[in-house]
């Protein structure tokens, strides 16, 4: 892509496969019994869990990496997340002989924290709550000379995390013989969801594609409503770490805005019961921010009775406190 600050088109999902191909994994798309009985729908489930780094964030990050210049390659790579996206860029830098800088907040999970210092890159830590975390990034690979690659602003990141939703759309017809009717997509920043209305817009444009968010950081959701990118309080807090940019990306928004259906919301407790309903019934580990869009099916408001539904279960990098304190509750 000749410029990092275009929008990208489905053409480029498409490419993005290509270079994939052989690097990432090509997810399970699953279903269940008693979520489908349950929902009253068929429901299928990609599971982005068990991906590379535990998280769709491979993709994106490879796509964006593989296109460097050799020559540029060994000045390295920066980024900053509060994980997935870490581990996801220090995989791809990994598998292609380059350095990555991760910027990433104190109270990261430790999970994702050691996950990202094992795959060989190295860590920069700062105050989430005190401190901007893209300045710090940005002033380090200028001090550098080394390739930004951000979690979810970059065209060739979306087009990466569109890959995703290219596999279940095809994957669902080989598996049921139909089109998805609807799509719940996990969505902080918006590179996961706007690069799976993108391909979704190309293979099964009846597919009705929702962003789900955090209950007190639904900006996408209320952006959608106004007609404009709106801000997260700066006093919100989530359990859902992975899920917290504070307004929807400048490139993501305008593909949010005219490609999806509509914006979902859960509050921090569905995303706990929905944890421990996806050890339970699904035997899937799933963190908070990667759990949401299963929340949403369970806990939310929308009948999907007689539809077929896709879920995608984003990231699996939980912290062992939460999750057994997930896995406590009673069935809801």
């Amino acid at each position: 892509m000749s410029t990092q600050s275009a929008e990208p088109s489905s053409a480029d999902v498409f490419a993005a496969a290509r270079r994939l191909a052989g690097h990432a994994v090509t997810t399970p798309l699953l279903q269940n019994r008693i979520l489908n009985e349950r929902i009253g729908a068929n429901v299928v489930i990609k599971a982005e869990c068990l991906q590379i780094g535990g998280a769709f964030k491979f993709r994106g990050a490879y796509n964006r990496l593989s296109q460097i210049p050799p020559e540029e390659r060994q000045r390295g790579a920066v980024a900053w997340s509060s994980g997935n996206h870490a581990q996801g860029v220090a995989a791809a830098a990994q598998r292609l002989g380059m350095h990555a800088a991760i910027v990433m907040p104190s109270d990261a999970p430790a999970i994702k924290l050691e996950h990202t210092r094992r795959l060989g890159a190295e860590i920069v830590l700062y105050d989430r709550h005190t401190q901007d975390r893209e300045k710090i990034g940005r002033e380090l690979a200028r001090e550098r000379g080394a390739t930004l690659v951000p979690p979810y602003d970059d065209p060739d990141v979306i087009a990466g995390q569109g890959t995703a939703a290219l596999e279940m759309a095809a994957q669902t017809r080989s598996l049921l013989n139909r089109d998805l009717d609807a799509l719940l997509v996990p969505c902080g920043g918006g590179g996961l969801t706007s690069g799976s209305a993108l391909a979704m817009s190309a293979v099964s444009p009846g597919t009705k594609v929702y962003s789900v968010e955090p209950a007190r950081f639904d900006d996408t959701a209320r952006s959608l409503k106004s007609g404009q990118r709106e801000r997260v309080d700066p006093s919100a807090r989530t359990i859902c770490d992975a899920l917290m940019p504070s307004t929807p990306g400048e490139i993501t928004w305008p593909i949010l805005r005219e490609r999806l259906a509509g914006g979902l919301s859960v509050s921090d407790d569905d995303a706990l019961d929905a944890i421990a309903f996806a050890w339970r019934e699904l035997k899937l580990v799933v963190e908070p921010g990667g759990v949401v869009a299963l929340a949403s099916l369970l806990y939310g408001n929308n009948d999907y009775r007689g539809q077929t539904v896709g879920i995608v279960l984003s990231g699996g990098n939980v912290d062992p406190a939460l999750y057994r304190d997930a896995l406590s509750r009673p069935p809801r």
